[in-house]
């Protein structure tokens, strides 16, 4: 990381400085209550230390956007030649003048800054509460979830000086829910959990109906039994909430249905104060990690979304990274999801795929229909569940629909436009028809194995060992006519109840 110098000015010009900078506050960012299932009930003290990230405003946001979509599109004269480090830095690093204006804020009120990305456009303070409140007139107070009793401090509401709108986009975490109410596990099916790893017996319908192994995987999708060979294959799967992946189970999984592998390692990048519990493992990341034991893996636990700043700074980045962790739309300000996306597109740019959740429920009570992020982000893959029943159907507890955010990217204007028209839809009204449709692709979800990033894997692995770049590093690519490894299933089953 790079310290960058903050000088502070004298006594006198920073007593004068602060009543001009005050009056000339404006409202960056607001919400009128606290989060969903917190109350307001705690006095912060004034001497607690906060750590707060500030965004600049990027040169050119849409720049990696435009470049992802060109080299993610077959056909394309730039397809599969993915920007370098440096070029997707030099899109989003802030201008010269933005740089100066912020750090001459915070410099008259004495804070120091740390660059936290490689392209400059995040810096990181670490300030006390009573210095939040006065240098950006906010009110931060102590918010605990009425269940959990976890607590979170945060505002709601927090200004700036309104010079500085054109070159600071937010502050973060102020406004924003706390990573507690909005990473909540997806919903799944009891039959995932209750799966017990018995045999590696040929994939029968008996079986696989019980105990969705990779053998079924590869019989029913039609997946080459092939063991990935490239070393410059990579995953990397994010751990959040108390979710670290275990060695021995990895061994135990690997045991009984890939032999070959039993000695198969990852390595596990720790990032933003995250740990590595191996006495407690959770089990999204077990199965997220089962599913690619013979790719090269790079397991990354991670409290925040440093994780996508830690992968833009290196070098080489994964083919692929893949998470198993939802928030709701509505928990989000814009500011954060629409910086969380373009951070997805630079890395989509790079050649990095990314692999969202189908998502989950926001309650058992609503009259609207919640869509889910990173999932409504039209530049990672969303992936969707399926349930085996007569034929293979959309599981009634896979996220799907429309972003309230995000607008129906090009890849699938066509194809949401014709669906819309072909269905008689009860639930019209509940949804933005005109927002970012998905899941963009389903795999089976109940009693399996996570497969979609192992898949992408080793057709990543097909395509270097024939001197190919990264692909794959965007939905769109799985949208285009030539790709034909997959087929429509119509028929959903998703919870109507959820809106009773």
């Amino acid at each position: 990381m790079i310290l960058l110098p903050i000088f502070v000015t004298g006594l006198l010009s920073f007593a004068l400085a602060f009543p001009q900078r005050k009056s000339l506050m404006s409202i960056q960012e607001r919400r009128d209550r606290a989060p969903d299932g917190y109350t307001r009930n705690v006095i912060t003290p004034a001497d607690h230390i906060l750590q707060l990230h500030i965004a600049l405003v990027q040169n050119d946001s849409k720049g990696p956007e435009d470049k992802l979509y060109s080299v993610s599109t077959p056909g394309s004269p730039d397809y599969g030649r993915h920007l370098s480090k440096e070029q997707v830095e030099a899109f989003v690093a802030p201008k010269p003048e933005s740089i100066s204006a912020v750090h001459s804020w915070l410099s008259s009120h004495a804070i120091s800054a740390e660059a936290i990305s490689p392209a400059g456009n995040w810096l990181s303070i670490n300030i006390t509460v009573d210095q939040a409140n006065a240098f950006l007139d906010a009110e931060f107070s102590t918010f605990t979830h009425q269940t959990t009793g976890k607590q979170a401090v945060r505002t709601l509401s927090y200004s700036v000086p309104a010079d500085l709108k054109a070159h600071l986009s937010f502050v973060h975490p102020t406004v924003a829910s706390p990573i507690e109410s909005v990473g909540s596990p997806v919903v799944v099916s009891k039959s995932k959990k209750q799966a017990t790893l018995t045999s590696s017996s040929p994939a029968a319908d008996y079986i696989c109906a019980e105990e969705f192994t990779s053998t079924c995987a590869q019989d029913m999708y039609g997946i080459p039994a092939t063991t990935a060979k490239q070393t410059s294959n990579r995953i990397a799967i994010s751990g959040f909430g108390d979710q670290w992946a275990s060695q021995s189970d990895v061994q135990i999984f690997a045991g009984i249905y890939h032999p070959d592998l039993y000695n198969a390692t990852f390595s596990v990048e720790l990032v933003d104060g995250g740990i590595n519990n191996q006495d407690s493992p959770g089990d999204e990341a077990a199965f997220l990690l089962n599913s690619c034991p013979s790719v090269r893996t790079t397991k990354t636990a991670s409290t925040d979304s440093d994780i996508l700043n830690t992968l833009l700074n290196e070098d080489d980045t994964p083919n692929i990274l893949t998470t198993s962790y939802s928030f709701d739309e509505p928990d989000l300000p814009f500011s954060i999801a629409n910086a969380l996306c373009n951070a997805y597109a630079q890395l989509g740019a790079r050649g990095t795929g990314d692999g969202g959740v189908g998502g989950g429920a926001s309650g058992t009570d609503c009259t609207t229909f919640v869509p889910t992020f990173p999932s409504t982000c039209p530049f990672v893959t969303s992936v969707g569940g399926t349930d085996i029943f007569d034929s293979e159907t959309g599981a009634a507890f896979s996220g799907g629909g429309f972003s309230n955010i995000f607008p129906i990217p090009s890849y699938q204007a066509a194809d949401v436009a014709s669906y819309l028209k072909s269905v008689v839809n009860a639930n019209n009204g509940l949804f933005n028809v005109s927002g970012r449709a998905f899941p963009d692709i389903s795999a089976r979800a109940t009693s399996y194995q996570i497969i979609v990033d192992s898949l992408f894997a080793l057709l990543n692995d097909e395509l270097i060992s024939a001197g190919a770049t990264r692909v794959f590093g965007s939905a769109d690519l799985c949208e285009q006519e030539s790709i034909n490894g997959y087929y429509d299933w119509n028929e959903s089953r998703m919870r109507d109840e959820w809106l009773q």
